[in-house]
């Protein structure tokens, strides 16, 4: 019987690494596939900055090919610049043009990592029966309604369910996710153990751009300075541009006479406003999120008791969630602070994925 053949989605870190060493070790035969996304005519510069999108992609795919060279296994590289353009950066911008606070890894996996690398790979000849990454995260099936769902990873501080709630059932289908029970501090050594030493001690990065700050992505046209205004409407000062700021920011407001410690609370894409207020603003009640993805549901029928992130690095809160529409409700059991719309919402059953969307706006009862 020919060896199932698992391609793995290969970065150059110690993650995907050793999601490739384990994959062999448990008698697959493994391949790397790694995206090259970087549009040079973007004209990010060059810094010692590390990150996902920018001119230093090309040691970074040498890197991913020196990594299948060590485990001794074939690796490609798929040319994704014009799909990662629409799906990730475009989407960004675009948000963030709209006063939202996107999150470009949540559409960088479902779209690209997990959709575009697979169809690509697969039109240029590349065969193979599953594929890996090197997330920290685990999947499982519920044999009732035999759907497959996301669950939260071995390792607490380093769980990335979050960023894969959007994908599909088709997607999950064939997905094996080899690191998902490890805590890392045990893969490294693992590694170190296994002659991959390298991997354990190289730096890592989860940036999404190589350079200091986002404006660099958007045309100057497109940034316009305008008001800042107090909660009660009136001009406190001028900024450099809404691109530049987000729900919770106080740092770079320069707004000079206030005594007052500030927050932006509300950024207006359509009169072009910054508004900023005392930090009891940045509380809510709750939210309402669009654009669901639902994974271990087949839809939401009606109210649940669950647990929720509004963003990656946030604790899970106790909520419940009720449809309204195509949409749903979101009310939190205690207040939650700096809610920003664009970013995503996630459900928990405990450690199970239940799905998710996007924050469309917050929900202010008092």
């Amino acid at each position: 019987m020919d060896k199932k053949i698992v391609a793995v989605g290969m970065s150059g870190g110690v993650d995907s690494t050793m999601a490739a060493y384990l994959l062999k070790q448990q008698g697959y035969e493994v391949i790397g596939i790694t995206m090259s996304i970087y549009d040079k005519s973007v004209g990010l510069p060059e810094t010692e900055k590390s990150g996902c999108y920018g001119p230093n992609e090309e040691k970074e795919l040498e890197e991913a090919k020196k990594a299948c060279e060590k485990l001794g296994i074939k690796h490609y590289v798929i040319d994704l610049k014009q799909q990662y353009k629409e799906n990730v950066v475009d989407y960004f911008c675009s948000s963030y043009l709209g006063g939202n606070t996107p999150n470009p890894c949540v559409a960088c996996n479902s779209k690209m990592k997990f959709g575009a690398l697979l169809e690509e790979a697969k039109k240029s000849g590349i065969c193979f029966d599953y594929f890996a990454t090197g997330h920290y995260v685990r999947i499982g099936k519920n044999e009732k309604t035999n759907r497959f769902h996301i669950m939260k990873s071995a390792d607490s501080k380093k769980d990335q369910s979050y960023f894969l709630h959007r994908l599909t059932q088709e997607q999950l289908s064939n997905l094996i996710f080899p690191i998902g029970g490890y805590v890392k501090t045990d893969l490294k050594k693992l590694a170190a153990e296994v002659g991959l030493r390298e991997y354990a001690e190289k730096e890592e990065s989860q940036d999404f751009v190589e350079a200091d700050d986002y404006s660099m992505l958007f045309k100057d046209k497109n940034i316009k300075h305008g008001d800042i205004l107090s909660v009660e409407g009136n001009v406190l000062g001028k900024h450099n541009g809404i691109i530049n700021y987000t729900i919770g920011q106080r740092k770079g407001l320069d707004l000079g006479g206030s005594n007052e410690i500030l927050y932006v609370v509300k950024i207006d894409s359509e009169s072009n406003t910054i508004v900023v207020g005392p930090k009891e603003y940045l509380y809510c009640d709750g939210l309402v999120a669009v654009n669901l993805n639902w994974m271990s549901i087949d839809k939401l029928e009606g109210e649940m008791s669950l647990q929720c992130k509004v963003r990656s690095s946030s604790e899970t809160i106790d909520c419940v969630i009720k449809p309204i529409g195509n949409d749903v409700e979101v009310m939190f059991k205690e207040p939650q602070m700096s809610v920003k719309p664009g970013q995503s919402v996630v459900f928990y059953d405990n450690d199970v994925v239940i799905g998710g969307g996007i924050i469309s706006r917050k929900i202010q009862n008092k």
